[in-house]
């Protein structure tokens, strides 16, 4: 059994699919919409086959995000290298992202860095 894809409803559909591609190497389909219900959404896929559905309808609101919550936390990514995090990490900051930690080797042995997307999601860049 594997997990066939995660899924995210975003507010801003076209500024999230941009970003996964321009700094995680996604590709996009060319994109699906209900005009009746007004659900649009996008599938992503990256190198290693994994699947991130970026979704938006008109009734999703953004709401407060804390990074300490119950539910589903981080995605995480594995760019391959120390250099790799290191390089990737400030190339957003120096986009405009907020950095919340690292890059750092993690108490359980990790070296990661963990950023925020354009809607506050965390993601989790490690080797």
């Amino acid at each position: 059994m594997r997990i066939e894809h995660i899924a995210l409803y975003v507010t801003a559909l076209e500024a999230m699919r941009d970003f996964y591609i321009k700094y995680f190497g996604a590709s996009s389909n060319d994109g699906y919409h209900n005009p009746k219900t007004g659900l649009k959404s996008y599938f992503l896929t990256f190198s290693d086959g994994a699947r991130l559905e970026l979704m938006s309808r008109p009734e999703v609101t953004d709401f407060f995000n804390p990074i300490f919550k119950s539910g589903f936390i981080h995605l995480a990514f594995s760019v391959g290298s120390k250099e790799a995090v290191d390089k990737l990490t400030a190339q957003l900051k120096d986009d405009g992202f907020e950095v919340i930690s690292g890059p750092r080797t993690t108490g359980d042995g990790y070296y990661e860095s963990c950023i925020l997307d354009p809607e506050g999601n965390q993601i989790e860049i490690t080797v």
